[in-house]
C-alpha cells in the first residue's frame, strides 16, 4: 500500500510499504486523517535528533475500525477512532509513577516506530481512543491538543489565574484552549499575526505580538506578572521571556525544547521562588479532555485546520510548509481515497 517516506533529511516521497497484519489484542484502523506534526517538520528537515530514517511519518490520527484482533471485544467494526502513539516500557520510573507519557524508552510513531500517513495501520487495543460526537477529519486534532492540555495540567491552572502562553502553533493552541476550559484569562504570544487572529478566533483574551516588546506588554496587561506561562515555541528567546515574565511564585512550563544551551538568569529562579516544569506527550485523560472541548466547541476544527491535501499531495504540502513555516497551523493530509 501506498505511504508517505521520510528517506532522508529533505526528502519526501510516496513508496510502498506493506500491509501490516494483525495479532491478539491487536486493532486494524482504516486511517481517514493524519495531521503533520512540528515533530514531522525537523525530521524532514533533519533537526530531530530521535528519528531514523527510513521513516513513515504521521501521529495524529483519525480513523476507521476496520477489524480487530482476538481478545479484542469493546470495540466495533466502523467505529471512529484517534491513536494514543506514544508507546511506553512499563518499567522504568516514569512508567512505575503512572506517568508512561515520560517513558525513558519512549517510542512515539513516524518518530522512533513508523507512523499513520498510509491507508492501513495496526494498533494495540489499549492505544485505541473512539471518538464519539465528533467529526471523523477533527478526531486527526485530538493529539497535538491533547500535548497543549497536558501542560495545562502541569501548571495545575486554576479558574481565574492569568495564563501566558508563548507560540500559537497546534500545542500552543492547545495549551490556550486547555486554560479556557479551566476558566483562566489567557494571553497568547507569537510572531505570526495569523496566527494571533486564530488564538482570538479560539477565545484568547488578549493577544501580543511577539518579538522586542513582548514582556513589557504582558507588563501592561498583568503588572505583578502572569500566574502560568507555558512555552510552545522551543526557542532560547522565549525560554528566557518565560522565566523573565511569569508573577512571583508563578509556574513555567515548557514544551518545547531549545535545540541550543541557554543561559538563564538563575537568581529570578530564587528571587521569584518560581516552579519550572517541563511537559512532554500526552495521557489518556488529556485526550479525554480534549474530546470534550471539541464536541462542544465544533467550531474549533474549521479555525485551526490550514489545509487538506490528498496521499499523493503530502510531500509538497510538507515541502512548502518548510519553505513557510508561519503560514501553516495545521496541515492534514487526507486518506479516505488512498
Amino acid at each position: 500500500m501506498k505511504a508517505v517516506r521520510l528517506t532522508a533529511p529533505n526528502a519526501i516521497s510516496i513508496g510502498d510499504v506493506p500491509v501490516p497484519d494483525a495479532a491478539a489484542g491487536d486493532v486494524v484502523i482504516d486511517v481517514a486523517f493524519v495531521g503533520y506534526c512540528g515533530s514531522d517538520l525537523t525530521s524532514f528537515r533533519g533537526l530531530n535528533p530521535l528519528v531514523s530514517y527510513p521513516r513513515v511519518p504521521g501521529h495524529e490520527i483519525a480513523g476507521v475500525v476496520a477489524a480487530l484482533g482476538a481478545d479484542v471485544d469493546d470495540l466495533s467494526i466502523g467505529a471512529q477512532v484517534t491513536v494514543l502513539p506514544y508507546f511506553n516500557c512499563g518499567n522504568c520510573r516514569a512508567c512505575r509513577l503512572g506517568r508512561p507519557n515520560a517513558c525513558v524508552n519512549n517510542q512515539t510513531m513516524g518518530v522512533q516506530r513508523e507512523g499513520a500517513m498510509t491507508a492501513r495501520i495496526v494498533v494495540p487495543r489499549s492505544k485505541v481512543m473512539p471518538t464519539p460526537g465528533l467529526r471523523l477529519r477533527d478526531a486527526a486534532l485530538v493529539e497535538p491538543c491533547a500535548v497543549g492540555f497536558h501542560a495545562v495540567s502541569r501548571a495545575d491552572v486554576a479558574a481565574g489565574e492569568t495564563v501566558v502562553v508563548l507560540g500559537c502553533g497546534m500545542i500552543g493552541l492547545g495549551a490556550l484552549m486547555g486554560s479556557l476550559r479551566r476558566g483562566a484569562k489567557v494571553i497568547a504570544v507569537d510572531l505570526s499575526p495569523k496566527k494571533l487572529d486564530i488564538a482570538k478566533s479560539l477565545g484568547a483574551h488578549h493577544v501580543i505580538l511577539g518579538g522586542d516588546g513582548a514582556a513589557e506588554r504582558i507588563a501592561e496587561l498583568v503588572p505583578e506578572g502572569p500566574d502560568v506561562v507555558i512555552e510552545a515555541v522551543g526557542a532560547p528567546a522565549t525560554f528566557l521571556l518565560a522565566v523573565e515574565a511569569v508573577g512571583q511564585c508563578g509556574r513555567v512550563v515548557y514544551i518545547g525544547y531549545a535545540k541550543q544551551a541557554i543561559a538563564f538568569d538563575t537568581k529570578q529562579f530564587i528571587t521569584k521562588e518560581i516552579d519550572i516544569r517541563g511537559s512532554r506527550n500526552a495521557l489518556h485523560a488529556d485526550f479525554a479532555d480534549v474530546q470534550d472541548w471539541l464536541r462542544a466547541r465544533p467550531d474549533v476544527g474549521d479555525l485551526i485546520v490550514s489545509a487538506t491535501v490528498p496521499l499523493d499531495e503530502a510531500p509538497a504540502a510538507l515541502e512548502r510548509w518548510a519553505q513557510d513555516p508561519g503560514g501553516y497551523t495545521k496541515i492534514l493530509v487526507s486518506l479516505e481515497e488512498a
